[in-house]
């Protein structure tokens, strides 16, 4: 796995064309993030994790939102999101010691390969942060999607106080290029690489076969 912090900030065009899609293509973070990958149709299909993968980390997503409520209540706003079985922890929580709890709340979870605890120890974000990370969030996924080299769905983008977290299953060039066109776009103060790198070799195995 490739985790990679930098601050970014250059401005780049607001992309329109293709939110509706990218939308639908990837998945977007939520306070206690249920979201995880379309289980059924062409996303399973075109998806690199297996089905079972998918179906785990939809499972995780759920059994985790659960397990932060009851170990925390509303002490905290979190975000979970699987991918491939390793989970993404965003949000903030007000106590090293709540941070501490979600995390090994979420490690009890059947299934969970690995953990990535980016909880902040502060207080809540404000609604209005948090819309700035929904619309950044989908200028990353449409700059994704106008990619004419890069597989857009192969990506999961979490946005946290304008941190974008870039998760998949993706080749070395495709980390940098994805990591390079979201550090361009107006708004965004740092990018976090939360990948799993495979080879060039990997992919083409892992291509749908005609």
């Amino acid at each position: 796995m490739t985790f990679i912090t930098r601050p970014l900030c250059r401005r780049a065009r607001a992309a329109t064309i293709g939110l509706a899609l990218s939308a639908t293509l990837l998945s977007a973070c939520a306070p206690l993030l249920v979201g995880g990958a379309m289980v059924g149709g062409t996303l399973v299909f075109m998806d690199r994790r297996t089905t079972g993968a998918q179906v785990d980390d939809q499972g995780i997503e759920l059994k985790a939102a659960n397990r932060i409520k009851e170990t925390v209540a509303d002490r905290a706003h979190i975000n979970v999101t699987s991918y491939n079985r390793t989970v993404l922890m965003t949000g903030e929580a007000t106590t090293d010691a709540d941070r501490t709890a979600i995390e090994q709340a979420v490690q009890r979870v059947e299934n969970v390969r690995s953990i990535v605890n980016e909880i902040g120890v502060m207080s809540p974000s404000s609604i209005s942060a948090r819309s700035n990370d929904t619309i950044i969030t989908s200028k990353v996924k449409a700059t994704l999607v106008d990619a004419r080299d890069l597989q857009a769905n192969a990506f999961k983008v979490v946005t946290e106080r304008s941190v974008v977290y870039l998760m998949g299953r993706v080749t070395e060039r495709e980390a940098t290029r994805a990591s390079d066109l979201t550090r361009g776009i107006a708004g965004v103060d740092k990018v976090v690489r939360v990948f799993e790198v495979i080879t060039e070799a990997e992919l083409a195995d892992s291509a749908p076969r005609k």
